[in-house]
């Protein structure tokens, strides 16, 4: 049975100076747009995080600059491994629901 290794930290001293250069780059959140506090620690939900483009889930490349981008913890979480769009559609609170979301109904007894 084989891991599936975390490339972000597979090259930890590369990926640190990409997201010093991309903190350096960058003040706004690319998702909603407001300021970023970057002397504030990860834990808190607005910390500076650096954001892939196309997730590395989807086959995006971890160490590329043009890939990465300045968000808000807060604004990564609610976009995961989706689109921009839906983050902001979360952080506007209008979450649009899939018809295949919905629970089965049912009738009878």
């Amino acid at each position: 049975m084989s891991k599936r290794r975390n490339e972000r930290v597979s090259n930890g001293w590369r990926r640190r100076q990409l997201r010093a250069r991309v903190l350096a780059a960058y003040d706004v959140c690319a998702i909603c747009g407001k300021p970023v506090d970057k002397t504030l620690k990860t834990p808190h939900p607005m910390s500076a995080e650096v954001d892939e483009l196309i997730p590395v889930s989807r086959g995006g490349d971890p160490y590329s600059f043009t890939n990465c981008r300045l968000t808000h913890r807060r604004c990564n979480r609610m976009k995961s491994d989706k689109t921009d769009e839906h983050a902001r559609a979360l952080l506007a609170g209008r979450q649009e629901v899939k018809a295949s979301s919905m629970p089965f109904k049912t009738f009878g007894i």
